[in-house]
């Protein structure tokens, strides 16, 4: 091998580099390189990716970043050990640390300091930079420092030939450089694309990255087809003047055995270190919670005792019991948050902190510890998804948290286990069609309103479509004739997917023993307080990190604050452990589709469906929640489901068809078609013979979608396995293809079970506490399918009364009232049968900070200070601004004042303001009233007020 290259950039170098890690990894492959570094600007993203991708393709993958020092310039660090790892990690941490320091949206960029790299630096390579701002190119003196604190050994000048003018002169500066200095030359090719194809698209990116287009960043370009992964023996043409260059990057490869996949060290908090095994604390923790959940005698109880046994000896079998505990701790601390929270005395206490979701749901381990609410035997819920005796990673535990306790719980865990040890995970937002419609275009010149337009039509989620919308155009044609939107449509599908910026996942948490900034850098979120690691949650599964998901559920804080506005108001309190789940009139309610505002059923496409499926228990509930998703929809089962059940309730004794015998039992229960995501895995095992370990592996691998190859690598397998059982090749390669529609975009049973426990919960609070959830409702918004308004006419249709924001009864917040009096929508009771709200005499009081203009913290003020006898009190009591006391006038929150709002408008005016006005004299009658003291407001009336009626003519 004559070459191994040591500067290269993925798509991770955002906005510069543009090829996915696999790309570069399988190019590398296929051009016979032995080894390739990736060496992204200031970070590892997609390290980890790109070592695993280039590992199975044959290649070596080497581990590196491309860092900024201080002074903007550059120097390219690769890691030659474990402790060198570290070392980068450690450093890229101190290169963010400041990013976040200013109020701006946008974050500074990285910055390290010479100095640490200096002083922590073992097990690390440098390579002395780029060609346009390396650190040997822009300060000499500088990189000699650096190379004193390296040693020979360990510092290398790198040259470039990317074919730009200077590039002769430059690189013999470099080697004199390298000569004075006693050190070697390396050759680099500054890599950012793995195919010449892509060079147009670096371009691009780098245009968007300078915000202007193509022509307003020439200098930056990179303008010719240099910047391209290159075959090996290339290079010694580009280096014909010193050939000893090419050769040494072999060498130097050779010296970097440092494997990303192997030696990371991870070990999450396991209670090793206790007195007792972290077994038998486990079980301790669960037979506490057993004897409390099912002390009764009877055939469910030994059912749950051989189910716990079986779960516990599995667990230990696998070393997961400190997985276990930790979560469970975290439960705990979430507790105390709750406690904080709720405040003493509060209803909300009979509720637990936060609910289960996804797989862990099926585990009788997670209900005992208090990490699912769902009771899995009881339930039938399947424990192979979650844990299986060929787990090849970590399994993921889903919380979620009302969203008031999530946010201090997140705060909470990073202080219990220290900065250094806790991070929330990364997510990368990617490009998708208005996104790449818009960088795109500037990029191009295009005109702005054409692509707004196109950005308004477009689905909004792929961009490799957008060749084909713009064809559907009415003036298709002429934009056709013209090469910019032909190339548009073209970069628009290759910029699809690719990651733009990082920010944090919702609440993905990873914990580890050893200080994580040793194990992946972290750097500052864009909200304050919070940090997050360099890499995303499918990177953080591959490095085997322990992932906390605390996840925020608005429905559980309107759920919490419906409880507590019926203690508070009814003087009842409500444990939803304990509601009948099987309340017809509820049930009534869902068959019709009057869901508006119930958790996951209120969608219109779940209306649709709901009136055909006509749920009756919690169960159907839990397939309803699970059947409209994407997943289910476009592996056809939503029609066939809705006929076969239609065919059950004609004919009780009805047995559908699962499109192959072997599947008729695991299909049973969802009348022969997938709709968990378990099933796939039931489907891979007893159709084509797959262990539980092979079947997770698949299901992991399609939810991915890492790519092509890799699925149809599993198809091969799938059906194999299939032909081996009796089944037809065709059928076989019919069924893969619904499992590969369904399988990423799919519910699993238990997380089914989860959300349709909480649907029906929503759905019963609705019923019989109308006032109270639609309060509820209003508080936690955003969230749901529906605006405020809808919410409202929706309770109005059911005698649930409205009334508008007043100074002087709102709270900050929506509040209940007693009493409906004049001025009710709809007569009580005439939300028809068993509606309970209306008729116990109950308004919802629209709170403060739902008008338009006035903040929460302003709405909180106004309500603390109340009463008011007139709107020049609230000016003064207040201290809002003339805007803000406008909005209250406007919206009608101070028509209790008795004036029209009109003539409130005016008084505003006229209220003495205690701010003096530049100019006049402090003793002035101006200077201690104000400007508005003498001055009336401004005759400015709102829209509504300016109204006339139109001529005739317009309005016809």
């Amino acid at each position: 091998m004559t070459y191994v290259e040591l500067h290269a950039h993925s798509a991770y170098s955002f906005l510069d580099g543009a090829s996915q890690p696999e790309e570069l990894a399988a190019r590398a492959a296929e051009l016979g390189y032995e080894a390739l570094a990736l060496t992204d600007h200031d970070g590892v993203y997609g390290s980890l990716e790109f070592a695993h991708a280039a590992k199975h393709l044959g290649v070596r993958p080497i581990t590196g970043a491309e860092v900024t020092l201080a002074d903007g310039s550059h120097v390219t660090l690769l890691v030659e050990s474990a402790r060198g790892y570290a070392n980068l990690c450690r450093l890229l941490t101190a290169a963010h640390a400041h990013t976040r320091d200013t109020t701006s949206r946008e974050p500074q960029p990285p910055r390290l300091d010479q100095a640490l790299l200096e002083e922590q630096n073992e097990g690390l390579v440098c390579l002395s930079g780029c060609a346009r701002d390396g650190l040997a190119v822009r300060d000499p003196n500088a990189a000699a420092r650096l190379a004193r604190a390296f040693g020979r050994d360990r510092f290398y000048v790198e040259l470039q030939r990317p074919y730009e003018r200077g590039d002769v002169r430059r690189n013999a500066r470099l080697r004199d450089l390298a000569a004075s200095l006693g050190v070697r030359t390396v050759a680099t090719g500054d890599v950012h694309a793995h195919d010449r194809s892509r060079v147009g698209l670096q371009d691009v990116l780098v245009a968007v990255r300078c915000r202007t287009s193509l022509e307003g960043c020439e200098r930056e370009r990179r303008g010719n087809h240099e910047s391209v992964l290159p075959p090996p023996e290339e290079l010694l043409e580009r280096f014909a003047d010193c050939p000893e260059a090419v050769h040494e990057t072999t060498q130097l490869a050779q010296r970097l055995e440092f494997d990303l996949t192997e030696e990371l060290g991870y070990r999450y908090p396991d209670f090793s270190d206790g007195a007792e095994p972290a077994s038998v604390q486990l079980r301790r923790v669960c037979e506490g919670a057993f004897a409390e959940r099912y002390d009764d005698l009877n055939g469910h109880k030994r059912r749950v005792r051989r189910r716990l046994e079986e779960e516990l000896a599995l667990i230990d079998d696998l070393g997961l019991a400190g997985f276990f505990l930790l979560h469970w701790e975290v439960l705990e601390l979430a507790r105390e948050v709750a406690l904080e929270v709720r405040g003493p005395g509060s209803m909300r206490h009979v509720l637990p902190p936060g609910r289960g979701r996804g797989s862990s749901v099926g585990s009788l381990v997670c209900y005992l510890t208090g990490l699912s609410h769902v009771d899995p035997v009881e339930n039938n819920l399947s424990l192979g998804r979650f844990l299986n005796r060929e787990l090849a990673s970590v399994p993921d535990i889903d919380l979620d948290f009302p969203r008031d306790i999530r946010e201090k719980l997140i705060v909470r865990v990073v202080e219990r286990y220290g900065r250094e040890h806790a991070a929330l995970v990364a997510s990368f937002s990617t490009y998708r069609s208005r996104g790449a419609i818009r960088d795109v275009g500037k990029a191009l010149g295009l005109p702005y309103a054409d692509l707004e337009r196109l950005a308004r039509l477009t689905d909004g989620w792929n961009a490799q479509r957008v060749a084909d919308e713009i064809a559907a155009l009415p003036d298709a044609a002429t934009k056709l004739r013209s090469p910019r939107w032909r190339a548009f449509g073209a970069l628009c599908a290759e910029i699809a997917g690719l990651p733009r910026h990082i920010s944090q996942h919702p609440g993905g948490m990873v914990i580890s023993s050893r200080p994580l900034v040793e194990l992946v850098p972290v750097q500052p979120a864009a909200m304050e307080g919070r940090q997050m690691c360099q890499w995303d949650k499918d990177s953080c599964a591959d490095a085997g990190f322990l992932k906390i998901d605390l996840l925020g559920l608005g429905m559980l804080s309107a759920v919490e604050e419906c409880v507590d506005l019926v203690a508070r108001n009814r003087g009842e309190r409500i444990d939803l452990s304990r509601i009948p789940l099987d309340d017809p009139d509820v049930f009534a309610e869902i068959q019709r589709a009057d869901t508006v505002g119930c958790f996951q059923i209120e969608s219109r496409a779940q209306m649709q469906v709901i009136l055909r499926t006509r749920p009756e228990t919690i169960d159907d509930i839990t397939v309803q929640v699970a059947l409209v998703r994407p997943g289910p929809i476009q592996g056809k089962a939503v029609h066939p489901y809705v006929e076969r059940r239609q065919l059950l309730r004609d004919d009780p004794e009805y047995r559908a068809p699962a499109g192959h015998p072997l599947l008729e039992e695991p299909l049973r229960e969802t009348l022969g078609v997938v709709v968990f995501q378990d099933q796939v895995l039931d489907v891979a095992v007893h159709l084509a013979g797959f262990s539980v370990g092979e079947a997770e592996g698949l299901r992991r691998a399609m939810s991915r979608k890492r790519s092509h190859a890799a699925l149809e690598a599993w198809r091969e397998r799938f059906v194999a396995g299939a032909l081996e059982k009796g089944v037809e090749e065709a059928k076989a390669h019919e069924l893969y293809d619904k499992l590969v529609a369904f399988s990423g975009f799919g519910f699993p049973k238990s997380h089914a079970a989860a959300f349709g426990l909480l649907a029906y919960q929503s759905a019963w609070l609705r019923h019989h506490y109308a006032p109270e959830f639609l309060a509820a409702l209003l508080n936690a918004q955003p969230m749901g399918f529906y605006p405020p308004a809808t919410l409202v006419r929706d309770g109005q249709k059911r005698g649930v009364e409205t009334r508008p924001p007043d100074v002087n009864l709102s709270d900050a917040g929506c509040t209940i009232e007693e009493d409906i009096g004049v001025g009710s929508t709809e007569p009580a009771g005439s939300g028809g049968a068993g509606f309970a709200g209306a008729a116990a005499g109950r308004a919802v009081r629209v709170g403060l900070k739902y008008v338009t203009g006035l903040g929460k913290d302003d709405a909180e003020a106004v309500a603390a200070k109340r009463p008011y006898s007139s709107v020049r009190e609230l000016a003064q009591k207040t201290g809002l601004s003339e805007d803000e006391l406008r909005a209250l006038a406007e919206s009608g929150a101070c028509d209790c004042f008795g004036l029209r709002r009109r003539e409130l408008l005016w008084q505003l005016g006229l209220v003495p303001r205690p701010v003096s006005v530049p100019g006049w004299r402090a003793g002035s009658v101006v200077g201690k009233a104000g400007a508005s003291a003498l001055r009336p407001l401004r005759r400015r009336r709102s829209r509504r007020l300016r109204s006339r009626p139109a001529p005739s003519s317009l309005r016809r």
